[in-house]
Formats: C-alpha cells, structure tokens, sequence
C-alpha cells in the first residue's frame, strides 16, 4: 500500500469531498473514489458514509483517519531529519470571517495555532459577509469564514461544519419553557430577522413558508449580536445557530428551543481564491479548523434559560 493513497483518504476527510481532494491532488475524481474504495475493500470496513453531504466519517473511519495523519506525519519528519534541511513556517495569516463566527471558538483555534507556530501571527476581522468575498478576492485576506457559501469561478469553498437552528427568546417569554416547539406555533408571533439582503434571511424564509409559519416582522439586522440584544429585551423571537447564542444562554438572558419535528442547519464554508497558492502558515491554519472534532464542543444540552 503507497503512501499517497493514505494521503488521498486524509485530503478526502480534511475536504469532505472526493471532488475536492482530486483538485488538491492533481488527479481525477474517479481516482480518488476507486484509491478509497481500495482501502475499504482491502480491510472489508467502510471508511466513510457517502449518503451525506458533506462527506461524514464512520467510527472506524475516524480511527483510520487519526492512524494515517501519525503515518505520514512521521513519515514527513523522517524525510525531513534525512535532508537536513528544516524550514521554519513564518508569516502573518489573516483572516476575514462573518460576524457570527464566535470569537470564543476562533479563540481556541487560534491559541492551538500559535502554540504550534508562534512566528505566525493570526489576525482576525469581523466584517458583512460581502466584505469577507471582497477581502478574500482582493488579496488582503488570507481565508474567508461564510455561512451558505456563493459559488465563485475564482474561489474555491471548503465545507466547515453545520450549525443546528434553534429558536431563541427571552427567558422571560412563555415558550422558554418548552424543550421542543413545532415551527407552525411561531405563526402570529412577533419575529426579529436577518436584513432582506442577507442569504440566511432568504434561506430562514423558505423554511418558515415550508412549515406552515407565518411570524410577524418586528425589527431587521445585518447581525447576531443585534439580533440577540434585541430578542433579549422581549422584542421578539428569532432562529439562530446554536452555537451563537449558548454564552447567553448560560448567562439566562436568552432561552434556547430545539425543533421539533424539523431540521434546520446552517452551513459554514472556508474560501480562498482559486489559483492563488496558500502560503505554509495560512493552509497549516485551515487544516486545523477542518481536523474532525477540531470544534468548540457543546456545552451539554439545550436549555430554557430557566
């Protein structure tokens, strides 16, 4: 077994897409399925669940996945103690990322990250999401954080991970109690949204419409943070990702509702232009946020805030 058709299986898992680990790679997509269906015959296991989009990991796949990455990396360190020849990674990454990315999370990812290469800097800016595109075009961001990705001739979109919808209110409002709510009670109820110009405000929409509920538009955002201080305060309701809100919801100035009876989840992306060639510490810094179970973990539950 070569060595490359390890490193195939691990760019199939950083990527979630045989389509994307055969543009890194150089070969075909047909080349990467058949390497990784080698593989799963050759142990007579299943690797990975190829029923979902993006691509998940079986259990044994996991563990498969974690005993390749030591392989190759100490394949890799052995390679570089033979030539003798150690490069030091250096360089600023920076970074433009959607309001809602929590600065909590890219806290962790960033401090693993300079443990690693402290001559890295990170830098982080909070922008509209037309502002991320714009920098990551421009050149002046390295990396892109976005929610429900544009596709892009010249930029190229890696699936991060998916954040459940949940509704939120005040604990003070009479649904705070409930541990589930069917979407259809939220019709009549006074409702704070994303701005029209928004994608998620679109995306949000077609669900209330596909599940019967009808809400009253009391007040529009372009962001989370005004979103929440605004549903804090008793102005309405919203749907926002779970992962935004769970600092309030410890603090019980904001309740947390699982659906019930429907899925709603938002999906987060990295881009980078197309062509243009991450530098050491940038492309270091995506493979950290795509390690699987690299992400912030929940904080048990869902609670009412009560």
């Amino acid at each position: 077994m070569q060595l490359e058709s390890l490193k195939v299986f691990c760019d199939v898992v950083r990527h979630r897409s045989f389509s994307q680990a055969a543009e890194e790679s150089g070969i075909t997509q047909s080349a990467v399925s058949q390497i990784v269906s080698h593989l799963e015959k050759r142990m007579n296991v299943q690797l990975i669940d190829r029923s979902t989009r993006p691509l998940q990991l079986t259990p044994v796949g996991l563990a498969y996945y974690e005993g390749c990455k030591q392989l190759i990396d100490a394949y890799e360190k052995l390679e570089a103690r033979i030539r003798n020849a150690r490069v030091t990674i250096t360089g600023n990454v920076t970074i433009a990322a959607i309001y809602s990315v929590g600065l909590g999370d890219m806290g962790q990812y960033v401090q693993r990250f300079q443990a690693e290469l402290p001559k890295s800097p990170v830098h982080i800016d909070y922008v509209h999401p037309d502002r991320v595109y714009e920098r990551v075009m421009d050149g002046t961001a390295d990396l892109g954080l976005v929610s429900y990705p544009k596709k892009a001739a010249h930029l190229v979109s890696v699936a991060w991970r998916d954040e459940e919808m949940v509704l939120a209110c005040s604990p003070k409002h009479y649904l705070a109690s409930r541990q589930a709510l069917p979407l259809r009670e939220l019709t009549g109820l006074n409702y704070v949204h994303f701005d029209r110009g928004l994608v998620i405000r679109r995306r949000v929409d077609r669900f209330l419409r596909e599940q019967g509920a009808s809400v009253n538009v009391v007040a529009e955002f372009d962001s989370i943070e005004n979103i929440k201080q605004a549903v804090s305060i008793g102005a309405g309701v919203a749907l926002l990702p779970e992962p935004t809100i769970r600092r309030e919801v410890k603090a019980r100035t904001l309740a947390a509702i699982p659906l019930s009876g429907c899925s709603f989840t938002r999906p987060l992306a990295i881009i980078h232009r197309r062509g243009n060639r991450l530098s050491a510490a940038a492309k270091r810094f995506m493979d950290l946020l795509l390690e699987p179970n690299s992400s912030p973990q929940k904080n048990g539950k869902h609670r009412s805030g009560k």
